[in-house]
């Protein structure tokens, strides 16, 4: 047999893992497709009632201001079925996101050594705790003070005497108000991602506590400009979610600090840490002794 012959049998050798995790990988998302869809028809059969709980913020801060119908309006012929869409497919990823997670857990974890196992299953867990925090602080927290300073540009009309003032009522569309409540509550659950994604980052070696506390300035400024991006044109809102995620930011640095120090820890138990600062500067004083020697060795210029 040449060769030529034996490289048809390595290629098809070397291939067959790679068409193992293709596999893997198509299975796990036709499971996480099947679950998404499953979640999605449960959520179309109860879009009602879900719709009914997103709306509670607004009904709640127009009966405080006095106002005790707080219908909203279908513009167009088809929004009450797209409404009902919209409502099917985030209820359907909300339902769906454990088992997504867990498909990818299981996808991964093969792969992950023990250790590695161990560090990452907390921020797999913490991330949608984390997502489900953020949510419930914009839908019971923002969003009604949000609304309130919305409805505040309302007015009664009056036409009574010679003044003639038009009143301003609010007529709200309900694929609007969907809208608007989804990108409050997705935009503040991923700002409490934060946390999770620095100190992943910090435990893979990615940032540290020091390189994070000295970008401040700068990580102040982006801050303010997701602000700007992901909420309604608003101060009040966007205020909000800067305290919200600069306090996040100081969190993560906390965080990263005190995975630092963890592996600090463990490393010197091994034997394996090293002062770099005591390192840095043996060798600047070797290099200025090193200096100092060459210049005595130096004839004079004069000689």
């Amino acid at each position: 047999m040449t060769k030529t012959d034996e490289i048809p049998e390595e290629v098809e050798d070397s291939s067959a893992p790679l068409i193992e995790h293709l596999a893997e990988l198509r299975t796990r998302l036709m499971h996480s497709a099947v679950a998404f869809i499953v979640g999605m028809v449960i959520c179309f059969t109860v879009w009602n009632p879900i719709f009914n709980f997103l709306t509670d913020p607004l009904c709640q801060t127009m009966a405080e201001r006095g106002q005790s119908d707080c219908g909203l309006i279908l513009i167009k012929l088809q929004e009450g079925f797209f409404v009902a869409v919209s409502i099917s497919l985030f209820g359907g990823l909300v339902l769906s996101f454990p088992y997504i997670s867990y498909q990818l857990w299981r996808f991964v974890a093969p792969g992950l050594y023990k250790n590695e196992k161990n560090a990452f299953l907390p921020f797999l867990i913490a991330s949608p705790v984390m997502f489900f925090l953020g949510a419930s602080f914009a839908f019971y927290v923002v969003m009604p003070l949000a609304f309130d300073f919305f409805l505040g540009f309302q007015q009664a009309g009056d036409v009574g005497g010679t003044d003639v003032q038009a009143s301003i009522d609010f007529q709200g569309s309900v694929q609007e108000y969907l809208r608007l409540t989804i990108k409050f509550v997705v935009a503040f659950g991923i700002c409490f991602q934060l946390p999770v994604l620095l100190t992943l980052m910090g435990k893979a070696g990615l940032v540290s506590a020091k390189g994070l506390g000295e970008v401040r300035k700068y990580a102040v400024v982006a801050i303010l400009v997701l602000a700007a991006l992901v909420t309604p044109p608003d101060v009040i809102t966007q205020v909000i979610l800067f305290v919200v995620v600069y306090g996040l930011y100081e969190v993560s640095i906390f965080l990263v600090g005190r995975v630092e120090k963890k592996r600090e820890a463990e490393l010197r138990e091994q034997g394996l840490w090293f002062e770099d600062d005591e390192d840095e500067a043996a060798d600047d004083a070797a290099m200025a002794e090193f200096d100092d020697d060459d210049g005595e060795d130096l004839p004079e210029k004069g000689n």
